[in-house]
């Protein structure tokens, strides 16, 4: 093969050109004890900090705007030593809803309940006693049959329940400052998937009309969102994407126009459902969607102290 002749390629001047990449949109170096709001200043507007910095100020506009903030969450952000900042902003009026899956409810009543959760499940399932806590189980089925007696949601009746029993922890619990501060307090269970659908104080059918109770009480927070409002999942790979999903398409088939709202998605991996359910689909017909992969013991924090500065 014959040598490129490159003498006749063509070029043009860097001064006519545009860059994706700007000096203006660096990171600033921010000096020792220079405060948080300096440091979140500080961050590139490149990327997933220029990402970052607009979910923020969806959050701070929707707040100002009397527009919804949903948080759907998974119990990994318990587990990870969370819940105080979510209570806070229950209580600041910044959240003005939450989604939990079955899970969410179980790690929440037992922090109100002991101050601590999450068992070593390898151990544990050597010898079948896996989610056998008797406490637990009795507390939350009890609250359940108790959501179906009154036509009420699961996470209501259990944040409800907390609240009333008095439990040590209650002022660590996300359900119980949802239900002080009346806000709407979901719980979407899949029957199987929880410890204490292993028990024989659990009712399918109360579970099933508690859940589905919740999932009518999810679609209104979701019609809510259209002109401002903004969703976000944190930790939840299939449920609450598939639930916010669903409750998106029946508040549109009902007539309302959900659009031009701001989706996020927190995980520590980018998921297909997540993706798609909560960030590609909902936003198709105008919106923002917004992806943020990090650990949620840092990410959250970062986000939670963002918005009360710039609120």
């Amino acid at each position: 093969m014959k040598n490129i002749n490159l003498s006749k390629v063509k070029t043009y001047s860097i001064n006519k050109r545009q860059g994706r990449v700007r000096k203006g949109d660096f990171a600033s170096v921010c000096k020792k004890g220079c405060g948080f709001s300096h440091f979140y200043k500080s961050l590139p507007n490149i990327l997933a900090a220029s990402e970052f910095k607009a979910l923020v100020s969806a959050i701070v506009k929707a707040k100002k705007s009397a527009k919804p903030v949903i948080f759907m969450m998974g119990a990994h952000v318990i587990k990870c030593g969370l819940s105080p900042l979510i209570i806070d902003l229950i209580n600041k009026d910044i959240i003005t809803a939450v989604a939990f899956n079955g899970a969410g409810i179980i790690h929440d009543t037992e922090i109100a309940m002991a101050g601590f959760t999450s068992e070593d499940v390898g151990e544990a399932l050597k010898d079948g006693s896996f989610g056998m806590a008797k406490e637990t189980a009795d507390f939350i089925n009890r609250a359940t049959r108790e959501a179906a007696l009154k036509n009420i949601g699961l996470g209501k009746a259990v944040g409800h329940a907390i609240n009333k029993a008095g439990l040590k922890y209650k002022a660590s619990s996300i359900l119980a400052a949802a239900d002080k501060k009346g806000i709407s307090a979901t719980a979407h269970v899949a029957i199987g998937a929880d410890i204490v659908h292993q028990h024989p104080s659990c009712d399918g059918a109360s579970l099933g009309k508690a859940s589905l109770r919740d999932f009518h009480i999810f679609i209104g927070e979701v019609a809510g969102l259209a002109s401002g409002g903004v969703a976000i999942n944190i930790g939840s790979a299939v449920i609450l994407p598939e639930v916010f999903l669903k409750a998106l398409n029946t508040a549109r088939n009902l007539g309302k126009d959900v659009k031009n709202f701001t989706t996020a998605n927190f995980d520590m991996i980018a998921q297909y459902r997540p993706h798609q359910n909560v960030l590609k689909r909902p936003v198709s017909s105008g919106g923002r969607a917004i992806s943020i992969t990090g650990h949620h013991e840092i990410m959250i924090p970062l986000l939670y102290q963002a918005i009360i500065e710039n609120i």
